[in-house]
């Protein structure tokens, strides 16, 4: 009979849920035994019960103390991750970690130094990567298929920009939104990024720009392997949740389009109408969220490699702290001055 690996959610934010909600209804071979946040509510209780999570806990450590837990989840404040991430590697659990692990490249060294020390499994959360569009752009370049590549383009759009309380304290455009497009350029290209180049401005919301960030951006990027990257971001885009990309090469491209919530196309007189994209992360990704934490599992039933390592933690960080230093500076940046 196949392991149960049983796992404890550190963090019962809107992240931690959605990881609950995907393992319970996807994921095979896991099974939740415990949920933790600094806020226990009657309403977590209840939720977590609906869950099948018969244990919640304000204290994470118990969960770290439970000999039967095999592996977590870190989905509490950005801030708290790579301290909870070492204290669980040395507990003996395999961890995954929501990006990113840490804005501070020395704590994330430090967390895969924990980690490696321990010898439990360690992934990080880019649940892009295991999304069907970019998979099969990543298959074509693999595959050899565009040639070597040339351009690699990402699109990133949301629909509505966040509180500017939630952009005072998540480090800003470039750590809790491009990160994920930085991991997409490496996925994409199969390389690494040499030089950063970031633009940006403040077209959507002026209080973003009063607390000190930018909500529109164009970042190009120099990759080792002689290709250029292009990323654009805004912070709101009236359709929907604007989510492309493109890989461009010698021997042809790839691209994707959004997905929708059907491909029906209305033709009339005045006019042909399709649909726009789907509206949130949480409708657009949610599949890649439980395909990311499938392979986690998977990597320690079978004591396989994870699919996204400490180090693909580590570089679009930074990456980002690279694009920081070039909007600040208006100069392009290398990773070797930041790294």
């Amino acid at each position: 009979m196949s392991k149960t690996i049983k796992v404890g959610i550190i963090g019962a934010g809107r992240i931690g849920r959605v990881h609950s909600e995907s393992i319970t209804k996807y994921v095979k071979g896991a099974e939740i035994k415990a949920i933790s946040d600094v806020r226990v509510t009657e309403e977590l209780e209840i939720w977590a019960k609906a869950m099948g999570i018969l244990n919640v806990y304000q204290d994470y450590q118990q969960i770290l103390q439970d000999p039967e837990i095999d592996a977590v989840l870190v989905c509490s404040s950005t801030n708290t991750h790579a301290q909870i991430s070492i204290e669980a590697a040395q507990a003996g659990k395999h961890v995954f970690c929501e990006k990113p692990v840490d804005a501070n490249p020395e704590k994330i060294r430090q967390v895969l130094t924990a980690v490696e020390k321990a010898k439990v499994k360690f992934q990080v959360g880019f649940n892009r990567r295991f999304d069907h569009n970019f998979k099969a752009i990543r298959d074509r370049v693999v595959a050899g298929d565009i040639g070597e590549p040339h351009i690699i383009r990402v699109t990133s759009r949301d629909p509505e920009a966040p509180p500017v309380e939630y952009v005072k304290v998540s480090g800003g455009l470039f750590f809790d939104m491009t990160i994920h497009d930085f991991d997409m350029i490496r996925y994409l290209s199969g390389s690494e990024v040499d030089e950063v180049y970031a633009i940006g401005a403040v077209l959507v919301d002026p209080e973003i720009g009063k607390a000190g960030d930018i909500d529109t951006a164009v970042i190009t990027l120099k990759l080792k392997n002689g290709a250029i990257g292009i990323i654009e971001n805004s912070r709101r885009a009236v359709y929907g949740y604007d989510q492309r990309a493109e890989a461009f090469g010698s021997k042809g491209a790839v691209k994707t389009a959004n997905d929708t919530e059907s491909t029906a196309v209305y033709f009339s007189a005045s006019g042909v109408v399709s649909e726009k994209p789907k509206y949130f992360f949480l409708e657009r990704y949610m599949q890649s969220f439980a395909s990311e934490v499938s392979c986690f599992i998977d990597a320690i039933i079978n004591d396989k490699p994870t699919l996204v390592n400490g180090n693909d933690g580590l570089q679009p960080v930074l990456i980002a702290l690279a694009a920081k230093k070039s909007l600040d500076e208006g100069r392009p940046v290398k990773l070797s001055e930041v790294a």
